[in-house]
């Protein structure tokens, strides 16, 4: 929770006023909730962390809307890594189908929307959040292994902060 503290603490030192530094900042303590329920392995917590983070995911797409030049490609690109995992993930998710397709999109649509945003903060948090979240689904719903926080815990929080960079530029 420290890791996340800083990254909504650099949010609001970077936060100017505007619409965009509203939506990011929602978005970052949405993120930071999602990082609190995940603590616990309860199945709800995890549906409880699933919820935050769809929701920070809405925020940021809210942010990059207005400033995304989306591509179709990408579009397209998204849409194949999105339907591949979930019909890796589909035998295993039982009673979690419809919230784990709902967040699948969202967060899709996010990357997807980030991707046209000028710069390379934007895009580069946002796949990183993207690519975090999928190691974050294979250890809930597949095998797990030692390397899924390892590997997950960095790009995720890297993404945050390249995300809280953005904010004021």
């Amino acid at each position: 929770m420290v890791a996340s503290g800083g990254f909504v603490t650099l949010g609001l030192v970077r936060y100017t006023g505007d619409s965009y530094s509203r939506w990011m900042l929602l978005g970052l303590v949405l993120s930071a909730a999602g990082d609190a329920f995940l603590l616990s392995e309860a199945p709800r917590a995890f549906l409880a962390g699933l919820s935050a983070f769809l929701l920070a995911h809405l925020a940021y797409a809210a942010a990059f809307a207005p400033l995304s030049h989306p591509s179709p490609l990408v579009l397209a690109g998204v849409a194949l890594v999105t339907v591949a995992v979930l019909t890796w993930l589909w035998p295993r998710l039982g009673a979690m189908r419809v919230p784990v397709v709902a967040y699948a999109s969202i967060i899709g649509g996010m990357v997807w929307l980030a991707a046209g945003v000028d710069g390379s903060l934007v895009p580069a948090g946002a796949l990183l959040f993207w690519a975090s979240d999928l190691l974050v689904a294979k250890r809930q719903f597949g095998p797990r292994s030692p390397l899924d926080l390892g590997v997950g815990w960095p790009l995720y929080f890297t993404g945050q902060y390249l995300l809280a960079m953005s904010i004021g530029r």
